[in-house]
């Protein structure tokens, strides 16, 4: 099939990546249902206990805690003076940089600062005026090539046109694409750091610090020649070289690390988010119907699909102080495992909760996180996957999945999605 530039290292750099956070082959979801009935804080670390490697480090040496419950997960996640982020730049984010400096790892007046240099750019207005160019990225250049075929498998595209939207977003001239689906790759490396076995990790870690030193230079002589242009553009580098919050801007360094890590994690959380959200819809011939004849209903499918099937299942915390959750004792320093993809089937929350139900009466969900660490990219997120699910829709005339391959599975322990969509159409 037809892929711009299509490249063998992104492609297996993200399967190595769903292999790294796979874990055990369990039933992920009965066990929450289990947890939130008879330990909705557990004493210990559920992502080790299902074959996860942990992104506080291998070896933190704090005691761990999980929460099942949604009320409970939603108290840690909006409150970030007790619950801190900081030793991500310890842990995770020092497969990024020796620094550390990941916003994800920020605390405090620092994250304060940076979140009101950065939340501008991606607020719902600031992202509208992309829109015309992604659609025509992902149309144009994924779906509209296929047509003729009658058949695909929707992920062969699906990891490519997120990478291709931050490439273009980020401010890479055109000219070059091959070159990103390379460094894409790099930042699947990066992400896929962390490793159960401390042998394994300083291997990975060797591999990450390579592929992360790359990007950065990449990434740095973008801002640099952009800045000296006078960041005419409205590209993301020329956005935040404009970027101003209480009188301070960000440096080039700051602007670099912040984009190198938007290639990191920017483009495979939307695919698989795509192939969740396509596979939830294709399972279900009657919604399918109903949203291809219905495209307001897009937005309900996404967000559905979001708090169904979340993309990355738990998200950590450290305790700044002795709290007590539900009669359990969390000591200060302890580390905080929320189970999002348990809080987002919370049966006192949302009513027949194990039901895929674009209907339901909204309310929130903690894919995209929640409070001070709420997910900066996620409108542009959900852009993306509108303007994919909508291409879809809308050049694959009676699309369907294909009887004779295997049915998609949306499978993972901690990064969920589908490997495989095969469709068919008319």
């Amino acid at each position: 099939m037809f892929i711009p530039h299509r490249s063998e290292k992104l492609e297996q750099a993200f399967a190595a990546l769903s292999a790294n956070y796979r874990g055990i082959d369990i039933d992920l979801y009965a066990i929450c249902r289990d947890r939130r009935a008879n330990s909705p804080v557990m004493a210990g670390d559920f992502m080790t206990s299902i074959g996860v490697p942990n992104h506080a480090g291998a070896s933190h040496g704090n005691p761990t805690f999980t929460l099942f419950k949604y009320n409970d997960v939603k108290m840690v996640l909006q409150d970030a003076a007790t619950f801190t982020s900081g030793f991500m730049a310890k842990g995770f984010g020092s497969f990024f940089s020796a620094d550390g400096l990941i916003i994800l790892a920020m605390d405090g007046d620092p994250h304060r600062a940076a979140r009101g240099l950065l939340q501008p750019v991606f607020s719902p207005q600031a992202v509208l005026p992309w829109k015309t160019a992604i659609e025509q990225q992902i149309r144009d250049e994924f779906i509209l090539p296929l047509v003729p075929n009658k058949r695909a498998d929707l992920l062969d595209f699906g990891l490519y046109f997120p990478i291709r939207v931050i490439y273009g977003l980020i401010g890479f001239p055109n000219d070059a694409l091959g070159n990103f689906y390379e460094y894409a790759a790099m930042g699947l490396s990066i992400l896929a750091g962390p490793q159960l076995d401390p042998a394994k990790e300083a291997e990975s870690r060797e591999r990450a610090m390579k592929a992360t030193n790359t990007l950065y230079d990449a990434v740095m002589e973008l801002v640099k020649r952009r800045r000296a242009e006078g960041a005419p553009g409205d590209d993301l580098v020329c956005r935040l070289l404009r970027a101003e919050f209480e009188g301070r801007k960000l440096d080039d360094h700051e602007i670099t690390t912040f984009a190198r890590s938007m290639v990191a994690a920017g483009g495979e959380t939307t695919t698989r988010t795509f192939s969740s959200v396509m596979t939830l819809l294709l399972q279900r011939p009657e919604l399918l119907e109903r949203v291809r004849n219905d495209r307001t209903l897009v937005s309900k499918l996404i967000d559905e699909a979001v708090r169904y099937e979340p993309t990355s299942t738990v998200k950590i915390r450290q305790a700044a102080r002795d709290v007590e959750i539900r009669g359990v004792t969390i000591p200060k320093g302890a580390m905080v495992q929320c189970v999002v993809a348990s809080a987002n089937r919370d049966e006192e929350i949302f009513d027949n909760s194990d039901t895929f139900d674009i209907d339901r009466r909204p309310k929130p969900s903690f894919t995209f996180g929640f409070g001070p660490h709420m997910c900066i990219g996620q409108y542009v997120a959900k852009m993306e996957l509108s303007i994919a699910v909508n291409a879809v829709l809308d050049l694959f005339p009676n699309v369907r999945l294909d009887p004779d391959r295997p049915a998609p599975v949306i499978a993972g322990s901690m990064l969920r999605g589908a490997s495989s969509i095969p469709v068919i159409w008319d």
